[in-house]
């Protein structure tokens, strides 16, 4: 096809409405030629928003097919890092527990002298089962020992008993070891998406314990002497 001819299509396709891209990628030449060629050609008002709607819907679709790329490329990154997990941390000795639990009660736990149990605080549900099964497999701490202690925001009084729930059937606790919950008056302003799931900070506490909370104390120091002196 000529230039003249590829000029004469080029027109005739922007009277009917297309794009300056369609136009380009239908006749192969540049975007600029046809812009060239088309400038004295006014598309009726009809014309221009069926461009923009076209233009927004392929929008539209590139971000959605862009979004879909993502979420594959995030699956399969995820994917892998369970395979690196699992291939790396088999199955837990007793031993290995024994630093897990050592290394959150550092963080967690209580340790100020001012304290004479042992009391770790958290509000992840899995982190105090783990706790739990420390105590009760490797210190010999008994179930009816274990108390539960509750604090939550003062926005979440009308749905303690859902919250107390939580905490007693998750810890399989009897209704006596859930003690009296405290609630913190601070008032908030934002709204939380997670109202309804959330379940407040668990005070895992073990009654008459203050030997435990020394052993504790005992190993995260041990725990530190190593690391630091290897």
């Amino acid at each position: 096809m000529s230039k003249f001819e590829e000029r004469k299509k080029a027109r005739e396709m922007r009277r009917k409405g297309l794009s300056l891209l369609t136009i380009s990628r239908k006749l192969s030449v540049t975007k600029g030629t046809v812009s060239l060629w088309c400038q004295d050609i006014i598309l009726t008002k009809t014309q221009v928003d069926k461009l923009l709607n076209d233009r927004n819907e392929l929008l539209t679709t590139g971000r959605m097919m862009g979004a879909a790329v993502n979420k594959r490329k995030k699956e399969e990154v995820l994917k892998d890092a369970d395979v690196f997990a699992k291939k790396l941390v088999n199955e837990i000795s007793q031993r290995e527990l024994i630093l897990i639990t050592t290394a959150l009660y550092w963080a967690e736990g209580s340790k100020a002298d001012s304290t004479s149990r042992f009391m770790f605080i958290n509000s992840d549900p899995e982190m105090i089962l783990i706790v739990k099964k420390f105590l009760l497999s490797t210190m010999g701490v008994l179930s009816e020992e274990i108390i539960c202690s509750i604090q939550i925001n003062r926005i979440h009084e009308k749905r303690i008993k859902v919250v107390l729930n939580f905490w007693k059937n998750l810890l399989i606790l009897p209704e006596e070891q859930m003690r009296k919950p405290y609630f913190v008056n601070t008032k908030t302003v934002k709204v939380y998406e997670n109202y309804e799931n959330y379940f407040g900070v668990c005070r895992l506490i073990v009654s008459k314990s203050s030997q435990l909370k020394y052993k504790m104390k005992a190993l995260i120091k041990v725990l530190k002497t190593n690391i630091l002196s290897a």
